[in-house]
């Protein structure tokens, strides 16, 4: 039996064989006990990040030096510009830390991928992951769903991908709106991807893009996408981005990268080894910006030295 969550009050009531995880503004029961351990183990093995501090802010960023030196970057090369204002660095440190990883799949009727090339695309990633990482994932129509919660164990996430199928409409914006508030909310100070597998397409959420967008880049969530070719073939659609434009928003704007779903071995590596190898932490007391509104933010790095962070931070 999957415990079903309606209205913040478990029962043990199944559903298609798969646990109901997520609505926007539900309480999660099922992950509090996964969010404490995680914030023991973060106090155990590095301090707790947040995205602002009493001193400043912290940011994190992905560095990576264009001749694949493994070196160190330090804060003399890099630049911070907040609002167009360049800032004093206090810090700019390494992030060899655990990361927690959301695998978001689409799996509506009308996608162009078949459920094997998903399960592909999912089962790569729990062998890239280093030690220390979890995954979990979800997948989601209408409703978000938990396919094999928060776990290291790639055979037990082998045997929970069968758990995909493939039905209705594709609610993505209320599926990373759940996943934010319910599944990595509660674990603020360790590091946190989701990996949307999707062609960017939704169809009927009630979360509009712009406040999960917002949302991702206030909580400091860097979204990885493996694109699946576009259902709509680039039709103009009203009110809402082309899916093309989510996938590509949603990477810019939180700092990640967009992979095909035809090099899946190569986007689980990718992203599985940025995460531990190049992740920083980039610390500022901002100046000279004005409060109570979003800004842009832009890090760069000196010549040879790449860098990727969200775009915009939240009012202070």
């Amino acid at each position: 039996m999957y415990r079903s969550l309606r209205g913040g009050i478990a029962t043990t009531q199944p559903r298609n064989g798969r646990k109901v995880f997520f609505k926007p503004l539900n309480l999660l029961a099922v992950l509090l006990l996964a969010a404490l351990c995680g914030l023991v183990l973060g106090q155990a093995g590095r301090k707790p990040q947040s995205s602002s501090t009493q001193s400043g802010v912290l940011v994190s960023v992905v560095v990576k030096r264009d001749d694949k030196s493994s070196a160190n970057v330090t804060s003399k090369q890099v630049a911070v510009y907040d609002n167009g204002v360049e800032q004093n660095i206090k810090n700019l440190t390494p992030d060899p830390s655990p990361a927690r990883i959301v695998l978001l799949v689409d799996n509506s009727l009308t996608l162009r991928a078949d459920i094997d090339r998903l399960e592909r695309a999912t089962r790569e990633f729990a062998y890239e992951i280093y030690e220390g990482d979890q995954l979990l994932i979800v997948g989601y129509d209408e409703e978000a769903e938990i396919v094999a919660d928060w776990t290291d164990n790639a055979k037990s996430i082998e045997t929970a991908l069968k758990g995909f199928r493939k039905k209705g409409q594709p609610h993505l914006f209320d599926a990373l709106s759940a996943v934010v508030e319910q599944a990595l909310s509660p674990l603020a100070g360790q590091k946190r991807a989701i990996v949307v597998i999707s062609d960017g397409l939704d169809r009927g959420s009630k979360t509009t893009f712009e406040k999960i967008l917002a949302d991702l880049q206030a909580n400091d969530i860097t979204v990885y996408t493996v694109q699946i070719p576009d259902r709509t073939r680039g039709a103009i659609r009203r009110d809402v981005p082309k899916p093309k434009q989510v996938i590509e928003k949603l990477v810019e704007g939180t700092g990640g990268l967009v992979f095909s779903i035809d090099e899946t071995v190569e986007a689980a590596k990718g992203v599985c080894d940025e995460l531990r190898k190049n992740r920083y932490v980039l610390s500022y007391v901002p100046s000279s910006v004005p409060y109570g509104e979003a800004r842009r933010l832009l890090v760069v790095g000196d010549q040879g030295i790449t860098i990727r962070s969200k775009s915009m931070q939240p009012p202070n």
